[in-house]
C-alpha cells in the first residue's frame, strides 16, 4: 500500500480523525450500494448492505492509510516487519468502525435505512488465517502497532481455506474446508504489480567473478509466484493505519496448453495445483513426507516473498541495502519464518554481492525472534535431505552459518562436546535435522519469551546451551491483548460502565483501568457490572441453544475452558473433575454445590488422535450429564464446535470462571486468561505462563491457584510418572476414572476410553492425576466463593481493574524500545 504515496515532500503525521455524522455515513453507504454493489435499496439483500457498509468504512480507512504512509515516508522512521504464519484477525467490520470512531453514527445511519448493524456483523466470515493463540497474538500486535503509530507491515499467507472448519458428527471432530473466501474479501486489495518468483529445488552453480571472488548462483527447478494482497489495519481512534500483506501462491504457467489440447485435462493443471497448494491450507498434516515438504515450501514461500518485498521498499527509499539494519526490524513470530535468516543471507550475498561477514552483521541487526514453546518436539526441525532437495542453496548457507557459529564458540573457550552438540544448528542424533529454533536464535540479536516464567525456563531448558554462549540475548516480553476490542466490541455495557467511572481515558490508556479498583466495594457498581455480565451470559446462552440445543441457567456459574485441545492444556483434568462433580451431586444431595455450566470449545489438530478422543469424551460426558434429572440443574456440560474469534467474542465476556489449568512449565503465556479476566472472570489455574504475573497483579485473594509448580513437576517426573498409587489414594479420582474406563459414558463402546485411562494411570506425563486432588479441593473452594456474591463481585471488578497491564499496547511499546529501536507514539 505504501507504493501509492506520490508526494515528493516530507509528509506530516496524520491529523486527528474528524467526526463523521450519521447523514454523511448514510449517503456514503447508499453511494456504495449503488455504485460498488450495483443494487437499489429496495432489492438489496443483507449481504449487499454488508458490502456497502464495509466499502464505506474501508474508504475512510484508506484515507487514513494514505496519510499514515505519507507520514512514514516523510519522516523516514524505522519500519517494523512482523512475519507470522498466522494472523487470526477475525471479523474486521465492527473492529474498523470502532477504531475509526464511526460505530455509533453508522448504527444511526443504518437505523434510518431500516438496516440492523448487528445482523450485518454476523454476515462477515471470520478470516481463516490462523489457529489459536499465536495467530490471535499477531492480530493484537498489528492493532497495537497501528495504535502506537509504529510504521509496521505484517506479512503472512493468504490461506484459501485456513486450518479447517470443525464440525461434530456422532460426537467426533470432523474437518471440513473453511471457505471464507467463497464470496470474496471486501477488505483486501490485490497488488498484482508486486509479485515475486519464489524458487524450489534445482542446483547451485559456483562462478568466479571479476573480483576473483567465488559467487554462487541458484538455479531453481521450479518457480512459484507470490502475489500480494493488502488489508488496512486501523489503530485506535484512527491515528494510524498499517498494512497486513498476505501472499497467495500462483503458478507461473497456470495451464499446460499442449497437454490440454492432447486431452490430458487433469495433467494440464498439475503444475498450477502443486503451486497453489502452498496457500490453500494452514498447517497441512506433516504425517507424510509430502506433507512435510509442503510445510517447508509454505514457510520459505512467505519468508522469501516478504524479505524480497521489504528490501525492494528499503532500496526504493534509502538506495543501499547495506543500511537495512538501520531502517528495518524483522520480528520472527515463532520458528515458522526462521528460514528467512538463510534467505536474507542469500539475498545479500548472492544477489547484492555483500561480503559474508557484513551480511551476517546486517542479518543479526535486522532479526529478532519470539519463542512460543518449551516443548523440544514443537521446535521445528527439518530433515537435511529434504532441505538439500527443496532449498539447496539455503542448506549451504546454514552449514556456513553453523560452522562460523561453532568456531566462534570454541575460540571463546566453549569446547565441551556435549555443549557444542546442543548449540549446533544440525542435530546429529535424530537422522541429521536442521534445528530451526537454533537458527532463529543464532541469527537474531534478541530472543524473547512471552511471559516471565516462560522466559526464565527458556534460559534453563530449550536454549540453555545457547544462553550460556550468548548471555543476555534472551529477554522477556509478556504477551498482551487488544483490551479495547475485548471490552468495547464484546462487552459494550461494561465499557460504558468504565467510561462512566473513569471517563474516556479508561479506554484510551490501559493503565487508567486501575482507577476502577477504588470502586470495587461499591454496591451500586456491583449491580451495574452484574447486569452487564448477565446480558453477555444471555447472548452466550442463545448461542448454546442455537448450536447444541441446550438451555442453560443464566444464574449458574459459567465455567469456561476454551482453547486448542492438547494434552498439556489439560481439558482432561477438567472433564474428570466434571465426572467427579456429577457423581458427588447424585451421591450427596445435601452438599451445597454451586450450579455450573461447564463450557468447552477448541479444535484438535487433524492428526492428533488423543486430542480428538478428549473432545469425544467431553461430548459423551455432556450427553449423560445433561439428560440425568437427578443432577437437578446443578451441572450442565457443553462443547461448542468450530471455536474461532467470533465465538470467542461471545464466550469471553460471559465467563464467570476461567480455566487456565495447563501442566506448570508447559504453557508459554496464554492470552485467553487475559481476555476473560479483563471481562471480570475469576481465574482457576496453575502457576504457569502468564498466570504467574496475573496472580501478582490481581492478588492472591482474587485468583484460585492450585497444583504443582514447574519445579515440582520436573521433580515429580524425575521420580516417575506412574500414578497407580496416587489413584489408589484418591477415592474421588479413582471412581471417576473407573467410570470413564468401564464405559459408563460410552455405552456404545465400553472400551473406548480404556486406553486413555491406562495412559493416565501408568504414563501421567502431564500430571493430571498428580494435580487432581488439589484441583478438586480448589473447585470446592470456588463453590463457596461463588455463593458469597459480594466477595465474588469485588474480585471480579478487581480483575478488570488490574489486568489492563496485559494490554498489547504495553507489550508492543516494550518491543519498540528494547528490541526494535523503533519510534512510537503512546496514546495521550
Amino acid at each position: 500500500m505504501d507504493e501509492l504515496v506520490t508526494t515528493d515532500k516530507p509528509a506530516p503525521q496524520a491529523a486527528e480523525m474528524r467526526p463523521y455524522s450519521a447523514a454523511e455515513l448514510k449517503a456514503a453507504v447508499l453511494a456504495k450500494l449503488t455504485y460498488a454493489v450495483g443494487k437499489a435499496p429496495e432489492v438489496a439483500s443483507r449481504r449487499d448492505w454488508f458490502l456497502a457498509v464495509t466499502f464505506a468504512t474501508r474508504d475512510i480507512a484508506v484515507g487514513r492509510w494514505l496519510e499514515s504512509l505519507n507520514a512514514v515516508y516523510g519522516d523516514g522512521r524505522k519500519r517494523v516487519y512482523y512475519l507470522s504464519l498466522e494472523f487470526l484477525i477475525g471479523r474486521l467490520l465492527f473492529d474498523a468502525m470502532t477504531n475509526l470512531g464511526i460505530a455509533q453514527p453508522m448504527e444511526e445511519a443504518l437505523d434510518q435505512l431500516g438496516v440492523n448493524l448487528s445482523d450485518l456483523r454476523r454476515i462477515e466470515p471470520d478470516a481463516a488465517l490462523g489457529n489459536g493463540g499465536l495467530g490471535r497474538l499477531a492480530a493484537c500486535f498489528m492493532d497495537s502497532m497501528a495504535t502506537l503509530s509504529i510504521a509496521a507491515h505484517g506479512y503472512g499467507i493468504r490461506y484459501d481455506n485456513g486450518l479447517f472448519r470443525q464440525i461434530i458428527r456422532g460426537g467426533w471432530q470432523q474437518e471440513t474446508p473453511e471457505d471464507w473466501l467463497v464470496n470474496g474479501n471486501p477488505w483486501e486489495f490485490v497488488r498484482p504489480e508486486y509479485n515475486y518468483a519464489i524458487g524450489f529445488g534445482g542446483w547451485v552453480e559456483m562462478i568466479q567473478g571479476d573480483d576473483e571472488r567465488a559467487h554462487h548462483v541458484w538455479h531453481p527447478a521450479e518457480t512459484v509466484e507470490a502475489v500480494a494482497y493488502d488489508t488496512p489495519i486501523v489503530g485506535w481512534r484512527g491515528r494510524h493505519v498499517n498494512t497486513l500483506r498476505l501472499w497467495s501462491a500462483r503458478a507461473t504457467d497456470p495451464l499446460k496448453l499442449e497437454a490440454f489440447n492432447a486431452g490430458d485435462y487433469v495433467g494440464a493443471f498439475s503444475e498450477a495445483v502443486r503451486a497453489e497448494a502452498i496457500s490453500k491450507v494452514l498447517y497441512p498434516s506433516d504425517a507424510t513426507p509430502a506433507g512435510q515438504e509442503l510445510r517447508l515450501r509454505q514457510e520459505y514461500f512467505f519468508a522469501s516473498a516478504s524479505l524480497l518485498d521489504l528490501i525492494r521498499r528499503h532500496i526504493k527509499q534509502w538506495g543501499d541495502v547495506r543500511t537495512l539494519g538501520q531502517h528495518s526490524a524483522v520480528q520472527l513470530n515463532d520458528t515458522h519464518p526462521a528460514i528467512g535468516i538463510a534467505e536474507l543471507m542469500r539475498i545479500l550475498v548472492d544477489l547484492n554481492k555483500v561480503e559474508w561477514d557484513e551480511a551476517w552483521s546486517i542479518a543479526q541487526a535486522v532479526f529478532s525472534y519470539t519463542n512460543h514453546t518449551l516443548l523440544p518436539e514443537a521446535l521445528e526441525t527439518w530433515a537435511v535431505p529434504l532441505m538439500e532437495r527443496v532449498l539447496p542453496r539455503h542448506m549451504q548457507i546454514i552449514y556456513l552459518i553453523n560452522a562460523a557459529h561453532l568456531d566462534s564458540a570454541r575460540r571463546r573457550g566453549f569446547v565441551d562436546q556435549g555443549l557444542l552438540a546442543s548449540i549446533s544448528m544440525i542435530d546429529e542424533h535424530a537422522g541429521r535435522r536442521v534445528r530451526m529454533g537454533n537458527l532463529a536464535f543464532i541469527g537474531s540479536h534478541k530472543i524473547n519469551g512471552v511471559s516471565a516464567l516462560h522466559t526464565d525456563l527458556m534460559r534453563k531448558t530449550v536454549f540453555h546451551g545457547l544462553n550460556t554462549v550468548y548471555p543476555g540475548r534472551i529477554t522477556n516480553k509478556t504477551n498482551g491483548i487488544t483490551f479495547r476490542r475485548w471490552l468495547i466490541e464484546c462487552n459494550p455495557k461494561l465499557a460504558d460502565i468504565i467510561r462512566a467511572v473513569l471517563g474516556e481515558r479508561g479506554l484510551d490508556d490501559y493503565g487508567a483501568l486501575k482507577g476502577l479498583a477504588a470502586h470495587a466495594d461499591d454496591p451500586a457498581l456491583h449491580e451495574q457490572v452484574a447486569a452487564a455480565h448477565k446480558s453477555c451470559k444471555a447472548a452466550l446462552a442463545r448461542t448454546i441453544a442455537d448450536q447444541v440445543n441446550q438451555r442453560v441457567d443464566l444464574d449458574a456459574m459459567f465455567d469456561v475452558q476454551v482453547k486448542r485441545i492438547h494434552e498439556y492444556k489439560r481439558q482432561l483434568l477438567n472433564i474428570i473433575e466434571t465426572v467427579a462433580r456429577y457423581n458427588a451431586i447424585r451421591a450427596n444431595p445435601t452438599i451445597d454445590f454451586a450450579p455450573r455450566v461447564k463450557i468447552f470449545a477448541g479444535k484438535a489438530a487433524a492428526s492428533y488422535t488423543q486430542a480428538k478422543l478428549i473432545i469425544k469424551l467431553a461430548i459423551d460426558v455432556a450427553k449423560v450429564v445433561n439428560s440425568d434429572p437427578t443432577v437437578r440443574g446443578l451441572l450442565k456440560v457443553v462443547f461448542l464446535p468450530n471455536y474461532n474469534v467470533s465465538l470467542a467474542e461471545i464466550i469471553m465476556p460471559a465467563a464467570d470462571l476461567s480455566e487456565q489449568i495447563s501442566t506448570a512449565g508447559m504453557e508459554a503465556s496464554g492470552t485467553g486468561n487475559m481476555k476473560m479476566a479483563l471481562n471480570g472472570a475469576l481465574t482457576v489455574g496453575t502457576l504457569d505462563g502468564a498466570n504467574v504475573e496475573m496472580r501478582d497483579l490481581v492478588g492472591d485473594d482474587n485468583i484460585f491457584i492450585f497444583g504443582l509448580t514447574a519445579a515440582e513437576v520436573e521433580a515429580s517426573r524425575a521420580q516417575g510418572i506412574d500414578s497407580t498409587e496416587r489413584i489408589a489414594a484418591s477415592p474421588i479420582l479413582r471412581e471417576a476414572l473407573d467410570e470413564i474406563g468401564s464405559g459408563v459414558f460410552s455405552t456404545d463402546d465400553a472400551t473406548r476410553y480404556r486406553g486413555l485411562v491406562d495412559t493416565l494411570t501408568h504414563h501421567d506425563y502431564f500430571m493430571v492425576c498428580a494435580d487432581f486432588d488439589a484441583y478438586w479441593a480448589t473447585q470446592i473452594k470456588i463453590d463457596a466463593t461463588w455463593r458469597d456474591r459480594k466477595r465474588w463481585m469485588r474480585s471480579s471488578i478487581l480483575n478488570t481493574a488490574n489486568v489492563g497491564w496485559f494490554s498489547s499496547d504495553r507489550t508492543i511499546s516494550e518491543y519498540a524500545k528494547e528490541i526494535w529501536n523503533a519510534p512510537f507514539a503512546p496514546i495521550s
